[in-house]
């Protein structure tokens, strides 16, 4: 990033922020209905401000911008979202992410209690619930089972699909020892997956609920929640691990989200995702807030 764009982006100090978590996935959230923030510089401004210890810190940065769209399978589309990962990268969805920008929305008035939005996975329903949020997610595609890939010189075996971005799946006996950032981060990067990538996630039962620890992709380390990653790994190791829907999922945060969903052979159909989504706190950005940026342009010795 060069100097020219760091001035643009610092020209935006005074902007509205919004900080809000989904079971532990937090995010930086910006109503964008009067285009302060140009398409062009999102991906830019996400990655300057999600630095942690150095700026807001957070997984991803959502803004979010009105929509006169009509689809033809769900209707009119309230408003649409721009998603941007920690290192800038665009993602296609995040359910984590869609809960928090849902109940945004809303209380903001670009929706009701029963919304459509539009993500490039595709338009997502949601519903703002007394205690939580529930989106329909998209529905799931590319699964695939016993991929067996070496790593460190082991054979790791894992199912996966697509739930709105890519997700592996690795069954392992033991949660809290799970190696999810090595063999995470050798797993998202593998040839197998290129060009692409793959999130990645580790998951066993417990009391009758499903645990499950990820790797996510454009963040490049364990995360305290993954929404798709809560279920893909619930899709396609619930069934298998004597779990009926809904399968309740508990995350590194040690919170739990709800996934809803039918069987239909090797198929799935009606898949729901349910959790809290919570603010944090709003507040306006500081130029400041992007100085970091500044001390990137000078060569290391």
């Amino acid at each position: 990033m060069d100097s020219a764009q760091i001035k643009r982006l610092e020209a935006l100090a005074g902007i509205e922020l919004v900080k809000m978590t989904g079971t532990g996935n937090d995010f930086i959230l910006v109503d964008n209905r009067d285009a302060a923030v140009p398409r062009e510089l999102m991906p830019h401004l996400a990655m300057g401000l999600c630095q942690r210890r150095r700026s807001v810190g957070a997984d991803g940065m959502i803004f979010l911008e009105p929509s006169r769209r009509v689809d033809p399978v769900r209707g009119t589309v309230d408003w649409r979202w721009h998603f941007f990962n920690a290192d800038g990268s665009a993602a296609e969805m995040c359910g984590n992410g869609g809960r928090c920008a849902a109940r945004f929305a809303h209380d903001m008035g670009l929706a009701g209690t029963e919304m459509v939005f539009d993500t490039t996975a595709g338009p997502i329903r949601a519903w703002i619930l007394d205690n939580g949020v529930k989106l329909e997610m998209i529905h799931p595609f590319g699964a695939y089972q016993g991929v067996e890939l070496k790593v460190d010189g082991v054979v790791v075996k894992m199912d996966g699909v697509n739930t709105g971005v890519p997700h592996a799946v690795i069954a392992v006996e033991d949660i809290d020892a799970a190696p999810v950032v090595p063999v995470g981060r050798q797993v998202r990067f593998a040839q197998h997956f290129a060009p692409a990538g793959t999130n990645v996630n580790f998951a066993c039962t417990a009391g009758g609920e499903l645990v499950v620890r990820t790797y996510e992709r454009g963040v490049e380390d364990e995360t305290l929640a993954c929404g798709t990653g809560a279920v893909a790994s619930a899709l396609m190791l619930g069934p298998a691990m004597g779990l009926k829907p809904p399968v309740t999922v508990r995350v590194r945060s040690g919170e739990r989200l709800k996934v809803h969903f039918d069987k239909q052979g090797e198929d799935f159909g009606a898949v729901f995702l349910e959790g809290a989504a919570h603010y944090v706190y709003s507040g306006k950005m500081h130029a400041e807030a992007l100085a970091w940026l500044h001390t990137q342009e000078v060569s290391p010795c």
